[in-house]
């Protein structure tokens, strides 16, 4: 559907989509990630070297890096 509502140029008819897509997330629950923020991430100030990736969240997470400097 999204990519329906992408490639319809009216714009009333993009709406209606966009309300269909809306209206079947909010009746499942679902709450889409639009964008994950590094700030989000919880970080304590004796945690030292981790690098979290902006593209993914998977990415990056070798904890050979990382250290406790307490």
């Amino acid at each position: 559907m999204i990519e329906a509502q992408s490639r319809e140029g009216d714009a009333a008819k993009r709406k209606q989509i966009l309300w269909t897509i809306e209206r079947k997330l909010a009746n499942d629950d679902v709450r889409t990630i639009i964008f994950y923020r590094r700030g989000g991430t919880c970080e304590r100030p004796y945690l030292k070297g981790l690098t979290i990736m902006v593209n993914s969240i998977y990415n990056s997470w070798r904890m050979e890096d990382v250290w406790l400097d307490t």
